[in-house]
């Protein structure tokens, strides 16, 4: 965990120097400064100071990991990372039922009425997926 913050802040430190090069750059060529790409590349700044400081912080508080130790073995780390299921559908319906939303908001209202009806269902079979069929427990 302490590389992973490391890492994000010297992200930090990059993007802050591009967003530096980038602004003396668009002002050697155009003229004027380009602030909309000097904002945005000064907030990917920022947002990587904030990963790298909950990182850093959250290091010295739990202490070390084995992703730390240069010797660590990969049965050092924790064995049980949760449950991911290997074979289900359900979040292709859920992605492509919010696509028909999106495109109902720009086409049609029954679109939307239909994506929404698509997307409760969807997810109504994303939550109880585990609780009929071959897999029910």
């Amino acid at each position: 965990m302490k590389i992973d913050g490391k890492l994000f802040l010297w992200g930090t430190l990059f993007y802050a120097f591009i967003a530096v090069v980038y602004g003396l750059w668009t002002h050697s060529f155009y003229g004027r400064i380009d602030w909309a790409g000097v904002t945005v590349l000064a907030f990917t700044a920022f947002l990587a100071f904030l990963v790298g400081f909950y990182f850093s912080f959250t290091a010295r508080r739990i202490g070390a990991l084995p992703e730390d130790d240069v010797d660590a073995e990969i049965e050092d780390a924790d064995p049980d990372y949760g449950f991911f299921s290997p074979h289900s559908w359900w979040p292709l319906a859920l992605g492509g039922s919010i696509a028909i939303v999106a495109f109902g908001w720009v086409f049609a209202a029954w679109l939307v009425a239909f994506g929404v009806a698509c997307l409760l269902f969807s997810a109504w079979g994303f939550v109880f997926e585990y609780y009929r069929g071959d897999h029910a427990h």
